[in-house]
């Protein structure tokens, strides 16, 4: 990799060569502007505002424009004169925890190499030092004509430089938070928590830029004369406002399980009107989904079909009861009859027995 800049790593006394290496790079898609009429490339020249002349690099110096509008010319030399120490030292100023590091403040990232043989075993003291400390080396530095603050620490088996912001670039975020008073309630932070717990964590290595990759087949598809794909319409958790917090919170909560292979038929049924905006799930999950509403209907005409046999059973158990009662009520009505015939039978049986024992006496 080429080097960006040359110098050393002030460390106490003992000075370290290095040399800087770009650790990042962009593989964003630049575009040219063109002229529609003709396609032809469209250049920026530049030109003299007085004399409306062209000038070339060479012609070109630097100056700083005034409140009134003047310029104030400013020289490759007059800068070489200012009291810089960090011109070519990466000068470390302490050490501090690497969790004190607002990462508000990270820039720009660099390799540190070591430039030269000798330069070996000063930089691998230096990086063994940070491993024990387990801290990270605040320093100052110079590049591209300002000085900047910077963050050192090990990655590996290198060390690396963090362009930082200075603390008075980092805007304090007045009117940023919402000014009105919301209270959370415990439900709905322990819904937050499923959901995260559901959607667990993330690979970075697996992530990549799904738009760049739509630009590049679209280049590649007009630069083969072929047509453009139509976009695919918006899934349905693009469009709507959600209303209530609580259920999208569940059917978030109930999609990434889905997405996960981890959906309960049981609550699927139950919860399957919910209107929540969802998160998209992978298609062996929709046939999950539909056997959890098949299974979720099955067990309702289920439950339906038990609770109809027994009121059934207690309206006939009723019925029966209400007859027993009667068939006794009538059995007992026949016995008093029959008991008062007989009672009528032997008094009549009496009464004509007297007269009889009265004409015997006689």
């Amino acid at each position: 990799m080429r080097s960006i800049w040359n110098g050393a790593i002030s460390f106490g006394l003992v000075n370290i060569p290095i040399k800087l290496v770009n650790a990042t790079e962009s593989h964003s898609i630049s575009f040219r502007q063109i002229h529609l009429a003709d396609g032809g490339r469209i250049r920026y020249r530049k030109v003299c505002e007085l004399d409306e002349e062209e000038v070339t690099s060479a012609e070109i110096g630097k100056a700083y424009q005034d409140a009134d509008g003047s310029m104030i010319p400013i020289t490759d030399d007059d800068l070489a004169q200012l009291p810089l120490p960090t011109a070519k030292t990466i000068e470390i100023l302490g050490f501090v925890p690497e969790s004190s590091i607002d990462p508000l403040q990270v820039g720009s990232a660099y390799y540190i190499a070591a430039n030269g043989v000798p330069a070996a075993k000063p930089y691998t003291l230096l990086r063994e030092a940070l491993k024990r400390s387990e801290k990270v080396a605040i320093a100052k530095f110079a590049l591209r004509g300002r000085e900047r603050l910077g963050m050192v620490r090990v990655l590996g088996d290198v060390i690396a430089l963090h362009g930082l912001l200075w603390p008075d670039e980092i805007r304090q975020p007045e009117g940023v938070a919402p000014e009105t008073d919301v209270s959370i309630r415990d439900a709905e932070l322990d819904l937050a928590d499923a959901l995260m717990d559901t959607l667990g964590e993330v690979e970075l290595e697996s992530l990549h830029d799904d738009y760049q990759e739509a630009v590049e087949e679209l280049i590649a598809s007009k630069a083969a004369g072929g047509e453009l794909r139509a976009p695919e319409e918006p899934g349905e958790r693009r469009g709507g406002k959600v209303l209530d917090l609580m259920a999208a919170l569940e059917g978030s909560v109930r999609a990434a399980k889905e997405s996960r292979g981890e959906g309960d038929a049981g609550d699927e049924g139950e919860k399957e009107d919910a209107e929540v905006r969802r998160l998209p799930t992978r298609k062996k999950a929709t046939g999950g989904k539909r056997a959890a509403s098949k299974t979720g209907s099955g067990t309702a005409k289920k439950t339906a079909s038990k609770s109809a046999s027994k009121s059934a059973s207690k309206t006939a158990s009723k019925t029966a009861a209400k007859k027993t009662a009667a068939s006794r009520s009538t059995a007992k009505k026949t016995a008093a009859k029959k008991t008062a015939a007989r009672k009528t039978a032997e008094k009549k049986t009496t009464e004509k027995k007297a007269p009889a024992r009265k004409r015997a006496s006689a």
